[in-house]
């Protein structure tokens, strides 16, 4: 390689192309650098259509261009950011078209924790920035889901251990999509599984979920990293389906903790929150049912008490039309004699008013005018009256034959009877429900006695002929008559006034 940059003096200095002299550079460089691996902050990222990543690496004093092809950044597990630390490894090698080298980057790492947490934060305040984050976005968990979605491992112990606890809940039905938990797939797995349940219909051959757990174990931070990726966080906040998020242990804290409805500190925990304690629900029911039948009871018992005593305070029906029927009948008493006076004075009035000389004049001559037309016309109505009282006559006679007239009385007869029948009958029921009602006023007269109370073991005590309701009376009275449902007993006193 020496001697080809050599110089030799005079005119027999070999000549190269340029092509010749850019690839001699590619070798040596190539052959010097042929694997390294580069620790330094990303800058300039670029990701054209063709699918490859260029971007730069540079420290405080030198920028080393860099290229990612496309089949090696499909499957990098950290995608280059700028502002990244990084630790890159490739090879170096030359771009003859520009004249310049470049890294050919085969994997790309941050450099540490401390990259990866710095990351983390940046990409944790842009999408709190979009609102991804905000509490009004979150969805409420359904009480009861019907079907629950978990995205998890399926070889792994978090699916027992959902599973377990459901069943000692409340069992439900669960669909699992099985995705991969660490590593390069699991942030397009996470994100694919979110979306893949969001997409089922509802009632269909695979039902959509009700509600969706996400879950992993515990690990590192490079573990859990395919849980804080922005896709996994995008997909978990555009999911129309409520979802509960368990990465991790209580002290882990990915991405998809901050976009999700509910987070729970561990699988099992998000299990408890998906459903409640079957037992404790049975046993809540049994309580309001309970409390609903008492509250029933005595609902109905105050009613039928407050009828019974609003029953007792009403008064009687015959009390309420004594009055009104009383008034009936003095009113009644009143009107013909009111009836007679008023139609006197119309009279009165009227013949005042038709006793004038002018109104006098007018109704004598329009009375003449009328008994004129009258007598012009009672002759003609005389000989039609009298024809047609001869025709009714003859007929009235045909009417008058003996066989008409008992067929007439038998009848009349008939009806009589029948009318007879029913005001024996309704005299009979009249007479009845009196009898039945006089009845059941004696059977309330006797049971609102007194006589009723002393066969109940009470009796009625009674000194000098007055009851006696108290011990001094009955101190001063001479003589106690004492009244027992079955007889009455007198006690008289000694000669000094005591009751013996």
């Amino acid at each position: 390689m020496s001697d080809l940059f050599e110089d030799e003096p005079g005119d027999n200095t070999p000549e190269f192309s340029v092509s010749e002299i850019s690839g001699a550079v590619k070798k040596a460089i190539e052959g010097g650098f042929s694997h390294v691996r580069v620790r330094g902050e990303v800058g300039r990222v670029s990701r054209p259509r063709s699918g490859h990543i260029y971007m730069d690496l540079k420290d405080d004093r030198s920028v080393l261009a860099g290229v990612i092809w496309k089949g090696r950044a499909v499957g990098l597990a950290h995608q280059p950011e700028e502002g990244m630390e990084v630790i890159a490894t490739g090879k170096l090698t030359t771009f003859p078209g520009q004249s310049k080298y470049q890294m050919v980057i085969e994997d790309i790492a941050p450099a540490g924790a401390g990259a990866l947490m710095a990351m983390l934060e940046k990409r944790k305040a842009a999408l709190a920035a979009e609102g991804l984050f905000a509490p009004e976005r979150k969805k409420d968990l359904p009480y009861l889901p019907e079907i629950i979605g978990v995205v998890t491992s399926p070889s792994g112990a978090v699916i027992r251990d959902i599973l377990h606890r459901l069943r000692d809940r409340f069992p439900r039905k669960v669909l699992v999509w099985p995705v991969a938990v660490q590593g390069a797939k699991c942030a397009p797995e996470v994100a694919a599984a979110i979306d893949g349940f969001n997409r089922l219909t509802p009632g269909g051959a695979l039902p959509r979920p009700d509600l969706l757990i996400v879950a992993r174990g515990g690990g590192s931070l490079e573990d859990l990293w395919g849980f804080n990726e922005e896709i996994v966080a995008r997909a978990a906040a555009a999911s129309d389906i409520p979802l509960i998020s368990a990465v991790g242990h209580e002290t882990d804290t990915t991405l998809i903790d901050f976009v999700s409805d509910r987070r729970a500190p561990t699988p099992t925990a998000a299990a408890e929150l998906a459903v409640p304690v079957r037992m404790e629900l049975l046993a809540w029911v049994d309580q309001q049912s309970a409390r609903l039948s008492r509250a029933l009871s005595t609902g109905v018992q105050q009613r039928q008490q407050r009828v019974r005593d609003l029953g007792r305070a009403l008064p009687q029906v015959e009390t309420l039309v004594e009055g009104p029927r009383q008034r009936l009948d003095y009113l009644g008493e009143r009107l013909p004699a009111a009836l007679r006076g008023a139609a006197a004075k119309k009279r009165l009035q009227m013949t005042e008013t038709a006793l004038r000389p002018g109104i006098l004049t007018r109704r004598l001559a329009e009375d003449r005018r009328r008994l004129d037309g009258l007598a012009d016309r009672l002759v003609p109505a005389l000989k039609r009256r009298t024809r047609d009282g001869s025709v009714a006559l003859e007929r009235a006679g045909r009417g008058l034959r003996r066989e008409v007239l008992q067929d007439r009385i038998a009848r009349q007869r008939e009806r009589l009877d029948g009318v007879l029948r029913r005001l024996s009958d309704r005299a009979s029921r009249q007479q009845a429900e009196r009898q039945a009602r006089l009845e059941a006023l004696d059977r309330l007269r006797e049971t609102l006695g007194y006589v009723e109370t002393l066969k109940r073991g009470y009796a009625v005590v009674r000194g000098d002929g007055n009851v006696v309701t108290g011990k001094a009376a009955a101190e001063q009275a001479h003589e106690l008559e004492i009244e027992f449902a079955d007889g009455r007993v007198t006690v008289s006193g000694d000669p000094q006034g005591r009751l013996l």
